[in-house]
Parts: C-alpha cells; structure tokens; sequence
C-alpha cells in the first residue's frame, strides 16, 4: 500500500503546485484570479491527499505485501487471493436503475423517478441478500 500513497501524494502535490500556477497566470494575464479552475485542482489535490492518507493508515495496519517490497520475487505473490462472486446480474440491474433515475432527474419527470427510485431499491436488496449456492456456501 506504500506504493499506491507515494502515487496519491505524487498526484496531490503536482495538483496544489498547478493550483498556485495556475492563480498566479491567471491574475497576471487577466487582473483577477480565476476561480474555477483553481479551485478544481485545490480540490484534486484535497481528494489526493485523503486517498493517499487513507492507503499510509492501511499500509501501517497490514503486513507487507509483495508489492512492498523491492526484493521479492514472483512467487511470493502467489497463493489464493480471496473470493470473488462467481457472477450475478444484479449490478447491471442497478446500473439501469441508477440511468433511468439520471434521467428522470434530468428531465424532471416525477412519475419516471419514482418508479426508478422503486427500482434502485429492488437491485439494492437484490445485490445485497441474493442466495448463491455452490461449494463455499452452505
């Protein structure tokens, strides 16, 4: 996970830096700071930070992994991995859901977002309590 915070704060460091830059051209070429744009690479830079603050945490919490560590080898990243649903249909369920629900917001068509707001609950408790059966289940 040490890897993946040196990205993050790589990627939130060059986001304030370009934040400041970018402030300064624009209040010397125009007179006055442009806001938008500064604040969109502020705020990338702030969603850097929590992230890559968030992977040093876990990276404190975890032993290392391979990936940590600059002398392993490629079969120290073998073994199993964990489980992985085998497959279900209920995400592409939500994703439809959540679309037409988009879209209703969109055009503000109250009878079409109540019946998708109905829809989204349907594949949420879908995706949440379906029943798999096979050989890890009982």
């Amino acid at each position: 996970m040490k890897i993946e915070a040196r990205v993050f704060d790589l990627v939130m460091a060059f986001s304030f830096l370009m934040a400041v830059v970018y402030g300064y051209w624009t209040h010397r070429d125009t007179g006055a700071v442009e806001p938008t744009g500064t604040v969109a690479l502020a705020l990338t830079g702030g969603l850097a930070l929590i992230v890559g603050t968030y992977f040093r945490f876990v990276a404190r919490r975890i032993e290392v992994r391979p990936e940590d560590n600059p002398e392993a080898e490629v079969s120290d990243g073998a073994g199993e991995l964990g489980f992985f649903s085998p497959g279900s249909y209920w995400p592409v369920g939500l994703a439809a859901a959540a679309a037409t629900a988009g879209v209703a917001v969109a055009f503000w068509h109250v009878w079409l977002l109540v019946i998708a707001i109905i829809l989204v609950l349907v594949a949420v408790g879908g995706l949440v309590f379906e029943y798999h059966t096979g050989p890890n289940h009982d």
